[in-house]
């Protein structure tokens, strides 16, 4: 049965950009405004502070890893008070070293990899959306070999380099999102797949997205009753069924415009409509534009 978590990875078609060492010691605080693409931070050794906007603050320690799909505005610091440093990433310069916050000389009191990366999906707000806004994740000794070999491969030059770390990023974020997946989660994907009943209908849902589908069929999947299944899946998720399904076939339609040379017909069956002018409508709708307009337009960005 298809992997919601892995589709979704799929479609945001994450590609690798930076990381960095980072260290700090002594007094030290930075403050990084909203960047808005996706970020990570892995804690080599020692500890430090982490406020993410909108988020409780948060003691980071060694083997801790980070991740924020769409990176708000944080600040991060030592234990002691110090008046922050602010940070635009989006126009500040590519280091080319290690970064050193607070106190030059000596054993720093925390060492970090931190990377940012982006999504090359004009769908990437939307699937997003159905990602925690902060992923903490502690004592996971795979998510810190992956950043060790992220940190290996982006500071060497060797052939076929961006490829192995566009590669690598993919595992990161399914293993980072997969460990972060409970019931207690934010409403959003990984908080339905975490639940037993809801990742039966979110399965099959995806596995077949072209079926007709009906909240009663797939409350059936998940061994529940309609009522209650279109509660707790929309408790869970964030959206109800009917409106996730057609957020994911316009994922998937946009998808196979931009990258497959088919007929508007044929993406249409294959994300569950009858006919294309039935497909168009909802596509202009839920897009803003004609699935014809939006194929030359991807084409035209593509070539």
């Amino acid at each position: 049965m298809n992997d919601p978590l892995s589709e979704v990875i799929a479609l945001l078609q994450p590609r690798a950009v930076f990381s960095k060492c980072i260290s700090g010691a002594g007094q030290w605080a930075v403050r990084y405004s909203n960047y808005d693409q996706p970020s990570f931070c892995a804690v080599l050794e020692g500890s430090c502070l982490l406020a993410v906007d909108g988020q409780a603050p948060a003691t980071l320690q060694a083997g801790d890893f980070v991740l924020m799909p769409a990176t708000p505005g944080f600040a991060m610091s030592g234990f002691e008070p110090a008046a922050p440093v602010h940070i635009d990433p989006k126009v500040a310069p590519s280091p080319t070293g290690e970064v050193r916050h607070g106190r030059r000389g000596g054993r720093p009191d925390v060492r970090l990899l931190g990377g940012y990366f982006m999504f090359d999906s004009p769908d990437a707000a939307l699937l997003v959306s159905l990602l925690p806004a902060l992923v903490h994740v502690r004592g996971v000794e795979r998510l810190s070999v992956l950043v060790k070999l992220v940190g290996e491969e982006a500071r060497d030059s060797r052939s076929g380099r961006d490829l192995v770390l566009t590669r690598l990023v993919e595992v990161l974020l399914i293993e980072a999102l997969r460990s972060s997946s409970h019931e207690n989660a934010p409403p959003g994907l990984l908080r339905g797949l975490a639940d037993a009943r809801l990742s039966l209908a979110m399965r099959h849902l995806h596995r077949d997205p072209a079926r007709s589908w009906t909240v009663t069929q797939l409350a059936q999947k998940a061994a529940l009753s309609r009522s209650a299944f279109f509660e707790r899946f929309t408790r869970a998720v964030g959206l109800p069924p009917m409106e996730y399904l057609l957020a994911w076939r316009m994922a998937l339609a946009r998808n196979l415009l931009r990258r497959q040379d088919l007929a508007i017909g044929e993406v249409a069956q294959r994300v569950g409509y009858a006919s294309a002018s039935t497909f168009s409508t909802a596509f202009s709708r839920h897009v803003g534009q004609a699935p014809s307009h939006y194929a030359r337009g991807a084409n035209v960005v593509a070539g």
